[in-house]
């Protein structure tokens, strides 16, 4: 066992599948030197996770692209078909509007198209999240829209394990996978298994036990979910707190399971307020589960606007630990 932070993790996880097999190439702006990088240094991306590839793997398997996102995940989608596992850095979630006909017309559907003749082992890393001010153009949380393309996976880790163990199913997968990574948990650091061992997608995790209330938290709102369940344990009130690490497959066992024993249901997403993810999950309960629900399920989201510029702005429309503590105990006293 040893401490790394989720970048460090992935980065691991990049050289360990890559050191593993040769059809596996990465691409994406600046990932090896970017431009007018010299003397060998490496950006590594715009936060570092595929530094030191290049170096050791060469420009034929490390490549940097011009800034068209629909080019190279054009090509990347082509290059899937063809043999390869490309592994494409697309710096910004918000960017993805540009290569969405790629990803939704052409990576998606190509196997079912082709009556399985291809394969489309594409796996796409994606940075999401506010929380540092950077406004609505490098801000957002698409997860939602995105699973709802069928032939899509998409997955969201909230810890270095998950991020590594989940690259390496989603490199594995004969499917395009989209790994959605909270800037925000870069930094985030935690003990981590040796070999980074894969995480199966469609699994999910009972990240802490409780009876009385079952909280869905994706990505970095887990660890306001976890920060707000040991608040609400000082009241009284045990939360039983679930991380599904895979957006699409969703682990529907596991939240049935929980939802009727604790018999509430509160989800907390940064995703859309209107259609995304947190009312996703209610639908398939309440429909699932409707005779166990002792209240109606709540969602935890950010306001339905555009993420705003600058902290202040920001803090107000991105609910907290304390959001979703409040929405608990309403939910209790209903």
């Amino acid at each position: 066992m040893t401490q790394m932070t989720l970048s460090q993790a992935l980065n691991r996880a990049h050289h360990d599948v890559m050191a593993a097999d040769d059809h596996i190439i990465v691409i994406g702006e600046d990932i090896h030197g970017g431009s007018g990088v010299t003397g060998g240094q490496e950006l590594g991306g715009v936060f570092g996770v595929t530094r030191g590839l290049a170096s050791r793997f060469g420009a034929g398997r490390v490549i940097d692209t011009p800034i068209s996102e629909t080019a190279f995940v054009g090509m990347a989608t082509g290059a899937a078909m063809t043999g390869l596992k490309p592994i494409v850095e697309v710096m910004f979630c918000d960017f993805m509007g540009v290569c969405f006909d790629q990803i939704m017309n052409q990576a998606a559907k190509a196997r079912f198209l082709s009556n399985g003749r291809f394969d489309l082992p594409l796996t796409i890393r994606t940075t999401m999240g506010a929380g540092d001010g950077s406004g609505a153009m490098h801000s957002q949380s698409t997860f939602g829209m995105l699973s709802s393309v069928a032939g899509l996976m998409v997955a969201c880790p909230s810890s270095p394990a998950d991020a590594a163990g989940l690259l390496k199913s989603a490199v594995a997968a004969k499917g395009p996978t989209i790994l959605m990574e909270h800037k925000g948990l870069y930094g985030h650091a935690d003990t981590v298994e040796d070999d980074l061992p894969a995480v199966k997608l469609g699994k999910g995790r009972v990240v802490r036990e409780g009876t009385d209330l079952t909280i869905i938290a994706v990505s970095a709102f887990v660890h306001k979910a976890e920060a707000a369940a040991e608040a609400l344990k000082k009241d009284g009130i045990e939360a039983e707190v679930i991380d599904p690490r895979t957006i699409k497959p969703l682990d529907e066992a596991l939240i049935l399971e929980s939802v009727k024993k604790t018999g509430r249901l509160l989800v907390a997403s940064e995703d859309a307020a209107f259609a995304g993810f947190a009312d996703a999950v209610i639908s398939f309960v309440t429909r699932a589960a409707f005779a166990d629900l002792k209240a109606a399920p709540v969602a935890v989201t950010p306001l339905d606007i555009p993420v705003p510029y600058g902290r202040k702005a920001e803090a107000k429309w991105l609910p907290t630990a304390e959001t979703i503590i409040k929405a608990a105990k309403q939910m209790m006293e209903a």
